[in-house]
């Protein structure tokens, strides 16, 4: 479940709406917001199965004048450490001038026959701002087929702070929709940041 909007009520309602731990999910969001005012937000919730377990967690991205605030919570089952239940909650505020990546990544069924404002499939935001880089790296090699020399290696490093997948089939398709508004904000104010 997706919800987008612009005013602080919003934000509040929709993690209300999202049903997971709204009180504890509402207070650690405020509390990076502080008093600025909200541009934009997006409230995903996501299910998992893991073996025999069902998990929850939700991500809500807040979009303010200066800054990207995301946030995860994450529920847990008893373990060792914890003999009841518990949730995990984090918040991230960043900068806007430090985003340096806003990917949205698009999949459209029958590509031939795409009319403009047709809703993707399935979209994926892709957020980069530094704090994580994955390096990819392999052998380099020469094109002498016959070579046996050392060339070191080559690689790739890409920014890869947070992906965020978001299907019509698995969430719907206003969810969809509203994760690519909030994509296009978070890119006009990134690239007003620029500017700047």
């Amino acid at each position: 479940m997706a919800k987008t909007g612009t005013t602080t009520q919003g934000l509040r309602a929709a993690i209300e709406r999202s049903g997971y731990y709204p009180t504890l999910v509402a207070e650690a969001v405020q509390a990076a917001v502080g008093g600025e005012p909200v541009v934009s937000y997006l409230v995903h919730q996501e299910t998992t199965f893991d073996a025999n377990e069902v998990r929850r967690h939700v991500t809500v991205l807040v979009l303010t004048g200066t800054r990207f605030i995301v946030s995860h919570t994450d529920e847990q089952a008893a373990d060792a450490t914890s003999p009841s239940p518990y949730a995990t909650t984090s918040t991230e505020s960043v900068k806007l001038g430090r985003i340096s990546s806003v990917v949205l990544s698009r999949v459209v069924a029958n590509p031939e026959s795409y009319t403009p404002g047709q809703l993707p499939r399935e979209v994926v935001l892709t957020i980069g701002w530094g704090a994580v880089t994955r390096l990819d790296l392999e052998p380099a090699a020469c094109g002498d087929p016959n070579c046996e020399a050392d060339h070191g290696y080559t690689g790739s490093s890409t920014a890869d702070d947070l992906s965020l997948r978001v299907s019509e089939a698995g969430d719907g398709p206003d969810s969809v929709r509203e994760t690519l508004t909030f994509a296009q904000a978070l890119s006009e104010a990134t690239a007003a940041t620029t500017t700047r």
